[in-house]
């Protein structure tokens, strides 16, 4: 190939026009592709060390080559070949100064057969990186898309798909089991992640992700696509079934009905599109209870308790609709149960009766033998709902007098043999905790009882002092969960079965660090403050909007278990 006047300038603009329409990119960078590749074959024949600029005028084609020297400062001069000192510079001209770039006009060439291959290579890596970069900003904004392609290979179980201008890849997890693939076939998929990476970018697809049922239900349902009827959250069993919540703000519209279509022609729609899925559309529900019976069906559920700071809920149904609220392989607790964002605990009637009745007995046993009193006075103390030796012993006299056959001398006479009880207990413990080295600062610091300053001196790393406590994180108290060889093992904390939320747990460590003067009282204010707004439904974020006047961003973001 010949550089020179004799090569055909408007061929060479053909070429790199034809080459960027192709390539989908912008024929100014195959041009600088071309004139780097100029450039390296110029360095092989007059001198690596040399400093060369070759240009393609992109009208004409005209191809210039240049020697350029540029002016350094005297300790900043590495190479001779391409650079000179300002002194060198003033000899020949004497308003140069540093940075001043002299350029020389060097002669046209031919390419070798070496050199030739060597432009090519360049110009070959330029244009696939150039075109790399091109289908990364192509596809890096369109996560979240629906995209149809058509499949080019399928390796190892992962699907390779034709996207037109680049390829996407449908990994072996991402796909629906037992849905195979030909070459060729159409398939459409949901872009969830565009990385770039050095053989270019990768573009992965998926055909199970939670995100692509919403995203074909907003192309099949109208309402979907116009955000009347919004989709918070989809839980799939892919292949086999999922549970989607629905939701909107109109009351005119019926979010489970729009969703279903007419003859559910909507909904097989997207059955059809999944390899069969079976799709259970659940209405959405502000209140943690009724989202969860209702994500439970179609079993019937008798009874729900809610423990809100562990996210956990217990379900009893009846006995015959255990199997059915479990499902096959404890599918349908556990859509349920990714659907909603709690844990879930079924237990059937029966089971529920049988644990009343045996925690009946044993508080009855504990009242008998705490308080010195027969089985029958013991029975009333349960049936009146008292659980616990404090309770009685600090509920209002008043509540005591008023159980049947009871009255205000025998409710005297049974709180002072509960807080009796409790003095003795609470004595066996402080002399057990001060035998265990816990300090009396620490015992005494609000919140702390005396179970639990026996447990910080029975740790396995002992707590003793409030600074040792100062230092503890929430977990630290509570426990946390750790995976060790593919299994989820739990890790227990200092007050293990204290039942201490995440909130009072790092309350006790803020007013630990308060006490031992890490933080001030204002700080722990402050702290206390922050923690409330967030903790704000977006009912009451409303409300304070109103009343201050004030955008609810500025607030906090709202309880995540209401939206």
């Amino acid at each position: 190939m010949s550089i020179g006047v004799s090569a055909n300038r408007l061929e060479l603009l053909q070429i790199a026009k034809s080459v960027a329409e192709e390539k989908g990119i912008n024929v100014t960078i195959v041009l600088s592709n071309i004139e780097a590749a100029i450039e390296k074959a110029a360095r092989s024949k007059y001198g690596a060390e040399l400093d060369i600029k070759a240009t393609i005028d992109p009208k004409t084609g005209e191809i210039s080559l240049l020697k350029r020297v540029t002016v350094v400062e005297d300790e900043l001069l590495e190479n001779g070949a391409a650079e000179l000192t300002l002194d060198q510079a003033k000899k020949l001209d004497a308003s140069a100064e540093i940075g001043t770039v002299f350029t020389e006009e060097l002669p046209l060439f031919e390419f070798g057969r070496v050199v030739s291959q060597t432009g090519k290579q360049v110009i070959t890596q330029g244009l696939r990186e150039a075109e790399r970069e091109r289908q990364f900003e192509e596809f890096k904004d369109r996560v979240g898309e629906i995209i149809n392609g058509i499949v080019k290979r399928v390796e190892y179980g992962h699907v390779v798909v034709d996207l037109g201008k680049a390829e996407g890849v449908i990994r072996r997890n991402d796909g629906i089991p037992r849905e195979n693939f030909q070459n060729g076939d159409r398939v459409r998929a949901y872009i969830y992640d565009v990385r770039r990476e050095t053989r270019g970018p990768q573009i992965f697809l998926s055909r199970a992700h939670p995100a692509f049922m919403a995203a074909l239900f907003a192309q099949e349902v109208p309402e979907v696509y116009d955000g009347v009827i919004e989709i918070p959250s989809v839980a799939r069993d892919p292949g086999s079934r999922a549970k989607i919540a629905v939701r909107t703000n109109d009351s005119s519209i019926d979010p489970v009905g729009a969703c279903v279509g007419m003859r559910g022609s909507r909904v097989q729609a997207v059955v059809s599109e999944l390899a069969g899925e079976k799709i259970d559309i659940i209405p959405w529900s502000p209140e943690p209870a009724g989202f969860i019976v209702n994500a439970l069906q179609p079993a019937e559920v008798s009874k729900v308790v809610l423990d809100e700071y562990e996210q956990r809920i217990e379900v009893v149904v009846p006995d015959e609709q255990l199997s059915l609220a479990i499902g096959r392989r404890g599918q349908n607790v556990r859509l349920a149960s990714q659907l909603t964002g709690w844990a879930i605990d079924i237990i059937t009637e029966s089971d529920e009766s049988e644990r009343r009745q045996r925690e009946f007995a044993e508080r009855t046993d504990l009242f008998m033998s705490t308080l010195d009193v027969d089985e029958t006075v013991a029975q009333l103390l349960v049936s009146e709902g008292f659980e616990e030796i404090e309770e009685i012993a600090y509920v209002e006299l008043d509540e005591l007098a008023a159980i049947e056959g009871f009255g205000e001398e025998t409710g005297t006479e049974i709180q002072e043999r509960a807080r009796e009880h409790l003095d003795k207990i609470a004595r066996e413990l402080d002399a057990k905790r001060t035998e265990l080295g816990v300090a009396d600062d620490l015992a005494e610091l609000d919140g702390v009882t005396g179970k639990m300053a026996v447990a910080f001196g029975e740790a396995a790393e002992p707590v003793k002092s409030v600074e040792d406590l100062a230092g503890l994180t929430p977990d630290d108290l509570r426990g946390w969960f750790e995976t060790r060889d593919g299994e989820r093992v739990r890790e227990p904390g200092v007050l293990e079965g204290f039942d201490v939320s995440a909130e009072d747990a790092e309350d006790l460590i803020m007013r630990a660090r308060v006490v031992a003067g890490w933080i001030t009282e204002e700080d722990y204010a402050a702290a206390r403050a922050e923690a409330e707004t967030e903790e704000m439904t977006e009912e009451e974020l409303a409300a304070l909007q109103e009343i201050a006047d004030v955008d609810p961003a500025m607030l906090g973001d709202a309880d995540s278990t209401n939206t």
